[in-house]
């Protein structure tokens, strides 16, 4: 597996991990790496520092499967950890997510921490409409803060 530190055409950078070089170059070719944070697919490689303390053994990593286990481990564990900071401090308001950002973005209502369900045709209107949203993953068995 290789780790690579990536950054999408708005220069937002993230991590992702690959079974070889060639499969990145494959999936970004094909358009099947997406900002997690944008959406868009525009990506290539950031700089990254080489990662120095690894368990290796011949320059490989002794248990690659375990540990591609151990980082989707630690990625949901952190996508946990933001989803209850975001339920502890933002308003959840449901499916009427797109309109509220809208009418906070619009002057129309309070402005305040909001989250919500929005159908992928809402997100990308907001985005041409330069209301800044982030895209959450929704982990399951995790009930809603205001449900």
């Amino acid at each position: 597996m290789i780790h690579y530190q990536l950054r999408c055409s708005r220069d937002h950078e993230f991590e992702a991990w690959f079974r070889s070089s060639t499969s990145f170059d494959d999936q970004c070719k094909r358009g099947d790496i997406d900002c997690p944070v944008c959406g868009d697919r525009d990506v290539r490689k950031a700089l990254m520092a080489p990662s120095l303390g690894a368990n290796t053994r011949n320059g490989t990593d002794a248990n690659p499967e375990q540990r591609a286990r151990d980082v989707a481990r630690q990625i949901l564990d952190t996508a946990g950890k933001l989803q209850k900071v975001v339920e502890d401090n933002f308003e959840y308001v449901g499916d009427d997510f797109a309109d509220e950002a809208r009418a906070i973005h619009d002057g129309e209502a309070e402005e305040r921490g909001i989250y919500g369900e929005t159908t992928e045709k809402e997100a990308v209107e907001l985005d041409d409409e330069g209301i800044e949203i982030v895209r959450m993953p929704k982990l399951t068995g995790r009930p809603r803060k205001n449900d």
